[in-house]
């Protein structure tokens, strides 16, 4: 179906020493948790409230980056209810929502990361694109 809504609820950024040398960034996401929840909407369709986890590591223990939010997904009814049934049972969600719940998160996650590392002086979570010059 689709994401209808998107909200951070943690932005934490730490910054343990300088920026020395080789860095390496490990970037992760992942779904914490999903429930039912209530939209006072009209529709035969149900929403699903998934809460993700989005950190950037520096290492060697230079710094991190983590935000966590929710995102608000759409989906048919009977759906909906094995969803729940999955995640309590195997924590898993399923391919089709999961691709989609987590691009979103991961477009919106990506850029605050950036404006982030920018704000704290450290390099950004992810490559920029770089202009070559041709002799």
């Amino acid at each position: 179906m689709a994401v209808i809504g998107f909200n951070f609820t943690k932005m934490l950024v730490e910054k343990y020493s300088p920026v020395k040398g080789k860095i390496s960034i490990n970037n992760n996401v992942g779904i914490t948790g999903l429930e039912e929840t209530k939209l006072d909407i009209n529709t035969d369709k149900k929403s699903l409230r998934l809460t993700f986890e989005f950190t950037s590591a520096y290492e060697p223990k230079v710094a991190k980056i983590l935000l966590e939010g929710e995102v608000i997904y759409l989906i048919d009814k009977d759906k909906a209810e094995d969803a729940v049934k999955n995640w309590k049972k195997n924590k898993k969600v399923d391919k089709d929502v999961m691709a989609q719940v987590l691009n979103s998160v991961l477009a919106k996650c990506n850029v605050e990361a950036l404006i982030l590392s920018r704000d704290m002086n450290l390099p950004p979570p992810m490559p920029l694109p770089k202009v070559g010059v041709k002799e």
